[in-house]
């Protein structure tokens, strides 16, 4: 059966303690955190909220990083050993999961497929080390300049980081031609079809992120997820579905009336 959960981002600023009473209050099933949620990385503070969690019956899906292979190779090291850190974070809290970027394109840059080389073995480094550790490593899309920006180069960073520990993360709202991530502010760009990006990369999804941006009347206007949801069911999708919201309304109701929404659909 299909789990909702929703990520901390959705409250800008809160901490995991204060977001696991929201979702649990909201009756979701499952909690995503991102690496800013935590307070800190102390096994101390670690068990603590991995306690806190269970009590609620929360199981943590996965945990956002927010790393860029998109910086100067030099730098690469230190992106790396961030995902390291965060892996071990996820294998001490039983969380399966971490989530990672591709390379954002800096703005100066002449050659976007000179990026790709170093990232995908940087890919491969980090996909190896969650393999060593239990823990799997999603690619999200993301649109704003990133490589994943389309599916077709999703496909091909999952296909030659080729690891049976990188997988990916889909992101309804962040393919290229999205309503509410390329620029148009609610009408899809033209020259881009990201529910094709989305069907095209669905079938390797290990973690669904449904992107919300106007939910106030209980149905979401700028995405259109009965489409959405009818690609997920052809696939036969089981995993977690994660509710994101970047309205500008109020995000605790607007986490509970997406919920309503995805579960009318599901």
């Amino acid at each position: 059966m299909i789990k909702l959960g929703t990520m901390s981002l959705n409250v800008r600023g809160t901490t995991a303690t204060k977001f696991a009473q929201i979702v649990s209050d909201l009756n979701l099933d499952l909690i995503e955190l991102h690496s800013s949620a935590f307070e800190s990385t102390d096994l101390d503070y670690l068990r603590n909220l991995k306690m806190d969690l269970q009590k609620k019956g929360l199981p943590l899906g996965y945990i956002g990083i927010s790393n860029n292979f998109g910086v100067p190779v030099e730098q690469h090291p230190e992106q790396i050993a961030l995902i390291k850190k965060w892996i071990d974070v996820a294998s001490f809290m039983s969380c399966p999961l971490v989530r990672v970027f591709a390379a954002y394109i800096p703005e100066d840059c002449q050659d976007e497929e000179a990026l790709w080389p170093p990232m995908i073995e940087a890919f491969k480094e980090v996909a190896e080390y969650g393999y060593q550790k239990g823990i799997i490593v999603g690619l999200q899309n993301h649109n704003h300049n990133n490589v994943t920006r389309t599916g077709d180069n999703l496909l091909r960073a999952l296909n030659e980081t080729n690891h049976p520990y990188f997988s990916h993360i889909v992101d309804t709202g962040q393919y290229a031609g999205s309503p509410g991530a390329s620029g148009h502010h609610g009408s899809a760009h033209p020259n881009f079809d990201c529910y094709d990006s989305i069907a095209k990369t669905a079938p390797y999804a290990i973690y669904v992120r449904t992107k919300f941006y106007h939910i106030d009347s209980g149905v979401e206007e700028w995405l259109d997820y009965p489409q959405i949801v009818q690609i997920l069911k052809a696939l036969n999708y089981n995993g977690g579905i994660s509710i994101v919201y970047e309205g500008k309304s109020d995000p605790i109701e607007s986490m509970r009336k997406a919920a309503t929404y995805l579960r009318s659909l599901l």
